[in-house]
């Protein structure tokens, strides 16, 4: 593989695939987060069993892309894009014509195997095709894919509930994830470097253990508890398995996935840093549907259009901060879009029953201003310290732990939200019988029922906000501490042991 060549002329045209299936998965992760109340519905179930149509998608995605070095370096990014698109393809349809939670939840998951590939195998060709001096760039463009899919989501979500029953949301994507299969068998080539690497079973059943039983585990404590055994038994088993997975992989000589990068400083920042920053940014995506259309109750429809400026926004920035990163680095990017989020994410924590629209729409879009100036610098500026050959690990772990730190902070914010709205709501209805004030009547005391859910549930909400505030400010800490990179050599190109598979 001539690196430099490549370098010179990126394969565009192969790179655009690539970024259709990804937005199209991306996208499809978070259609549902509007619709979540309307399937409550349909299906009779809580909130808290609703939330695995999501937490579910994350565990497959936590489970596999651990696994993503490995696949990377054995196969070639043809097969994998086509086995990858062909899967999510099939989850969507069976998504579509579910005829009850069980399979729709399955469903989910299907796809989840699939789009588990996407991230990791895109950004693996993105730091192939451009130099380094160019990776800001590519990556702000790449964010575009990682960013604007996500947050247009509810907007168009919002839209098609409306007017709409919640399959339709599976049915506009089946025909674009179809198109691109087939646009793919016909054009995709293959660049990524391939080499003979075995895969280690005894790691692959650790690592899913591990993660599987710490999302299982965070995301049940909602509806079962954290003192019922499922829920502290499945953390225990899957925090053994998990230390005994980094152990092995320590030891090993050629390692499913190498935790030894983390040796590099600036990678093992930006890790963390992300992993906070997911925690506040996913919980977000859950907490606020959650106000506008349950407080408030704001129509499936003007919800996702509250949302679009925020997706705008995010998808304008992401090229413009690319550059940006490119000709000032990563630190004063990150700490001016750090102190936006963090005091955007304040003023969602103080929220009343009658918000404004408009200023609701005002924050949100801020807020989203401000995460889009520090996920992909941060990002770049952690895998720009690693040599080529490291690369597909990199990528892994990245999106490994954004996975599971998304998953496993909205499950752990879902539940302080429950709780807190347990005592509030205790405390409300202990303080009307005091005051001597409660009504006698059963529908006095229905609506006064009706009241003290909706300001619990508002408390509730708030000091989650409040708690993500909290979260964002470590994450500011943390970005004092970044440092522009000087990237290694390209190693790759004068290791003959790693030869294209093309």
């Amino acid at each position: 593989m001539d690196i430099k060549k490549m370098h010179d002329k990126p394969p565009y045209g192969m790179i655009a695939i690539l970024f259709i299936g990804a937005f199209v998965a991306l996208l499809n992760n978070t259609l549902l987060n509007i619709a979540l109340p309307t399937i409550m519905v349909e299906f009779d179930v809580k909130p808290s069993v609703v939330q695995w149509l999501t937490t579910g998608y994350m565990l497959i995605n936590g489970i596999l892309i651990p696994a993503s070095a490995f696949f990377i370096q054995k196969f070639t990014n043809r097969s994998l894009f086509l086995t990858a698109m062909m899967s999510f393809t099939l989850g969507t349809l069976l998504a579509m014509l579910a005829p009850s939670f069980g399979v729709l939840v399955v469903a989910r998951m299907i796809q989840a195997a699939g789009s588990a590939m996407m991230m990791p195998l895109l950004m693996n060709v993105m730091l192939t095709a451009f130099p380094i001096e160019r990776r800001g760039t590519a990556m702000g463009i790449f964010g575009l894919v990682m960013i604007t899919a996500p947050a247009i989501g509810p907007t168009l979500s919002g839209w098609i509930i409306e007017h709409y029953t919640w399959r339709t949301l599976f049915g506009i994507v089946l025909p674009f994830a179809i198109l691109t299969l087939l646009y793919a068998f016909f054009k995709l080539r293959n660049i990524t470097p391939n080499r003979d690497v075995k895969l280690d079973v005894f790691s692959l059943v650790l690592s899913s253990v591990g993660f599987g039983g710490l999302l299982y585990g965070f995301s049940s404590a909602g509806d079962k508890g954290w003192d019922a055994p499922i829920v502290y038994g499945t953390i225990i088993i899957g925090t053994i398995a998990l230390v005994t997975f980094i152990v092995r992989q320590l030891r090993m000589d050629d390692p499913m996935l190498d935790f030894k990068i983390y040796k590099h400083p600036m990678f093992a920042l930006s890790s963390a840093i992300s992993i906070v920053l997911s925690i506040a940014m996913f919980s977000g995506m859950i907490l606020t549907p959650l106000y506008v259309q349950t407080i408030r109750g704001i129509s499936p429809f003007h919800s996702g259009i509250l949302m679009l400026p925020g997706a705008v926004v995010m998808g304008l920035m992401s090229p413009i901060t690319g550059r940006l990163f490119d000709k000032y680095g990563p630190k004063i990017l990150a700490v001016v879009g750090l102190v936006i989020t963090t005091v955007s994410t304040y003023y969602l924590s103080k929220l009343g029953m009658e918000s404004g629209y408009y200023y609701l729409m005002m924050i949100y879009t801020v807020r989203m201003f401000g995460i889009s100036m520090v996920m992909m610098p941060i990002m770049t500026n952690g895998l720009n310290q690693l040599p080529m050959i490291s690369n597909p690990h990199g990528t892994a772990m990245n999106n490994t732990l954004q996975q599971v730190s998304g998953a496993i902070g909205s499950a752990i914010l879902l539940t302080i939200m429950t709780k807190r709205m347990e005592s509030t709501g205790a405390g409300l209805f202990a303080e009307a019988q005091a005051s001597g004030n409660a009504p006698t009547t059963a529908e006095g005391l229905a609506l006064l029922k009706e009241q003290i859910e909706a300001q619990a549930m508002l408390d509730g909400i708030n000091f989650s906000f409040f708690i993500s505030t909290i979260v964002a400010i470590i994450a500011l800490v943390l970005t004092f501490f970044v440092k522009r990179v000087t990237p290694p050599k390209n190693d790759m190109s004068l290791d003959k042991s790693h030869e294209s598979k093309a």
